[in-house]
């Protein structure tokens, strides 16, 4: 009889601490404490340096990420980022425009054709908040570094209803100065997770260094390869609105 009482008993006590346990993990995250997963959507601009700069004028990004957001504040994530653009320094159609300069349709009228900029990035970083105050240790300075590809090209942007036969889209690979390589990424700036969790968003300055090569072995406008090593730089701010899924103990228990 007393071994089951003893059983019993101590079974209660597993119990309770294991409520405690759970309970003191729900307090962690109602502090801002704990691990957390950061979905986090950015925007912001971007002037160009080195080789980027001799075919393009600043750019605006759009981009999505995912981090992971330790609780001794370390950070490890991946991110996805569209560049756009409407300034391109080199007129890639001279060719095919007139004493006028502009290109003529099939239909001997002059097309709207106009030079944009687009671009692709995915890396992936590692970094870490530094907080400066004791009343919120998930904010403060954010530093991240990382790695990834860069890609960019001259979007072709033509009138759908006049059609010019020498810039179908196959023929459109022969003007656009598609590039891409390797790119490096350095973020720093100011990062604020509420204790509330109700205003969460980072912004700084952010730097790319691509290491890229052109991909088009002809073009047209040149009649040369565009297979020439590229850097190209790019430097400017991003500002980001975070959403923090404040994870439990359990794999299952996420916080909002």
């Amino acid at each position: 009889m007393k071994q089951i009482v003893t059983i019993v008993f101590l079974f209660a006590i597993a119990i309770n601490l294991s409520g405690q346990i759970n309970r003191q993990k729900r307090v962690q995250a109602s502090q801002n404490e704990g691990s957390i997963l950061l979905l986090n959507f950015g925007y912001g601009g971007q002037v160009p340096g080195a080789d980027m700069a001799t075919r393009f004028g600043a750019n605006f990004l759009a981009g999505v990420n995912i981090d992971y957001y330790t609780s001794n504040n370390f950070i490890v994530g991946i991110q996805g980022d569209f560049l756009f653009g409407k300034k391109v320094n080199i007129d890639v159609l001279s060719n095919l425009r007139g004493s006028e300069g502009f290109v003529y349709a099939d239909d001997g009228g002059f097309a709207d054709v106009q030079l944009r900029e687009r671009g692709l990035s995915f890396s992936a970083h590692i970094g870490k908040v530094i907080p400066i105050s004791s009343k919120n240790k998930r904010s403060g300075i954010r530093l991240t570094a990382g790695a990834g590809l860069l890609r960019h090209k001259i979007r072709i942007q033509d009138e759908p209803q006049v059609f010019v036969s020498s810039l179908g889209d196959d023929y459109k690979k022969g003007y656009d100065r598609l590039a891409s390589g390797l790119v490096l990424t350095e973020f720093i700036g100011y990062q604020h997770i509420a204790n509330n969790r109700l205003i969460n968003f980072s912004i700084g300055v952010e730097l790319y260094q691509g290491f890229t090569h052109g991909r088009r072995s002809f073009n047209f406008d040149t009649k040369l390869p565009g297979l020439e090593k590229r850097i190209d730089l790019l430097y400017g701010y991003r500002l980001t609105w975070m959403l923090p899924l404040f994870i439990g103990e359990n794999p299952d228990e996420i916080n909002y």
